[in-house]
């Protein structure tokens, strides 16, 4: 063991207070040290991000259908921001936005996919409200009849602004379900209001 004696217990003391007047006798010599560095505000100085680096910003938002993120999307192809008092009462367009994705069987794939996993636990596997699985649990909670003639009546951009803002009981799914995503939701819906004899407003 180490005898630690009076002389090694000053000097260690010594050396402690010592730092407080040894940074302010560097920052008199060199004119700053590390407790009065150069700090910046919010907002302040800002620079431009590195080239093809992904904002923050972006979200889940992809430059185009089947493609990846791999920098800032082009200007546009995202529908504005609105909220659900945006969402119009008849059912049309909000802020006029339509549908950019083709209901082919690449988007009614992918549409079915996303609808099973995220819509038909309340909406039914075919738009049913009346047949979802929750209904065995909650039965007071039957959702919207997908398939039926009032969903058909509404526009494309009307049912992508319910997924994407909520309405109502209808959370806002926004954060979940991804931009073109929820264009092939809307996509596969439509495939389901046919299979029931309905036709459905196109487009818009």
């Amino acid at each position: 063991m180490v005898k630690v004696t009076n002389k090694w217990l000053l000097l260690l003391s010594v050396a402690t207070i010592s730092c407080t007047p040894m940074d302010d006798a560097l920052a008199g010599i060199f004119g700053r040290h590390m407790r009065d560095s150069r700090s910046f505000d919010p907002y302040e100085n800002t620079i431009d991000p590195p080239e093809n680096t992904v904002p923050f910003a972006s979200g889940n938002m992809t430059p185009g259908v089947g493609q990846l993120n791999t920098g800032q999307p082009e200007m546009g192809i995202m529908a504005p921001p609105f909220g659900p008092m945006d969402l119009p009462a008849d059912g049309s367009s909000p802020l006029g936005i339509v549908n950019p994705v083709a209901p082919d069987s690449a988007s009614l794939i992918r549409g079915e996919v996303m609808f099973d996993r995220m819509c038909a636990v309340c909406h039914g596997a075919e738009g049913i409200g009346s047949q979802a699985s929750i209904i065995e649990k909650y039965p007071l909670l039957v959702a919207y009849n997908l398939s039926g003639t009032r969903v058909a009546g509404f526009s494309d951009g009307y049912i992508y602004g319910i997924l994407r803002v909520g309405r109502g009981l209808m959370p806002s799914y926004g954060h979940q379900v991804s931009h073109f995503d929820r264009w092939h939701i809307v996509n596969y819906i439509r495939s389901l209001q046919r299979k029931a004899g309905n036709f459905p407003v196109e487009g818009g």
